[in-house]
């Protein structure tokens, strides 16, 4: 089996970060760091490690629903030793890892999975779910400028895709909007530079749902595990 579709087998990353993982000197097989692409596997013989650890393709496919809090990361690693979500996992016994991100200052839906080729479904910009956000944001936005928020802003070196936007009230008395926001694009903090963009910067950021797939009732910080009928969901988009 192919080194990157090994690496999404055991549920570590999806097969496009696993390249990066591999070019980064991160995989041993047998001891030996592996900076082949091509590099083929032998599932039954060969000892494969990811940053030292071993991984196996024993492993049961587990799929979770995290409420993030705000203060947490969602990388593996951070020089700062910020809290991670990962943390929040108690009784999790396998090794998960998120779907996407969700930045330091944002709460709300996060999945976590040891299925690789899931994740990297539900990263692909081809399959373009949708990701559902409640902002607060300081000031009340006029219709052109939410029009401009809807058709797609210029950021950087690129232009979002068309999104959704919905007011839900404006506080006059503290000069705080809250929004309803939809978009299928995953780029750092994309949320955030797009209020930005139309003078309406961020106060707070919530993820309330991935598609079909909603917080319900889990709490912050809590975890349950997707029903079947929501796997499938997932699998089938």
């Amino acid at each position: 089996m192919r080194i990157n579709k090994y690496i999404a087998s055991c549920g570590v990353a999806s097969r496009r970060k696993a390249e990066e993982l591999i070019l980064n000197k991160k995989v041993k097989v047998n001891g030996r760091i592996i900076e082949e692409l091509s590099f083929q596997v032998d599932e039954k013989r060969d000892i494969v490690e990811v940053d030292g650890e071993r991984i196996s393709l024993d492993e049961k496919e587990v799929y979770i629903l995290l409420n993030k809090p705000e203060g947490y990361i969602t990388t593996v690693k951070d020089q700062f030793d910020r809290p991670n979500v990962i943390d929040l996992l108690s009784g999790v016994s396998e090794r998960v890892y998120p779907v996407g991100r969700l930045d330091y200052e944002t709460s709300g839906l996060l999945l976590l999975t040891n299925d690789g080729d899931l994740t990297f479904k539900l990263t692909h910009p081809k399959h373009e779910i949708d990701k559902t956000y409640i902002a607060m944001v300081k000031g009340e936005l006029t219709s052109d400028e939410i029009q401009n928020f809807k058709s797609g802003l210029y950021i950087e070196d690129y232009k979002t895709a068309p999104a959704k936007l919905r007011v839900l009230y404006y506080d006059k008395n503290k000069d705080i909007s809250k929004l309803e926001i939809k978009i299928h694009e995953g780029k750092n903090r994309q949320v955030r530079k797009m209020c930005k963009a139309i003078n309406h910067p961020v106060l707070r950021l919530k993820r309330v749902a991935m598609g079909k797939i909603t917080l319900n009732d889990c709490k912050v910080g809590e975890y349950r595990h997707l029903t079947e009928a929501e796997v499938n969901y997932l699998k089938s988009i």
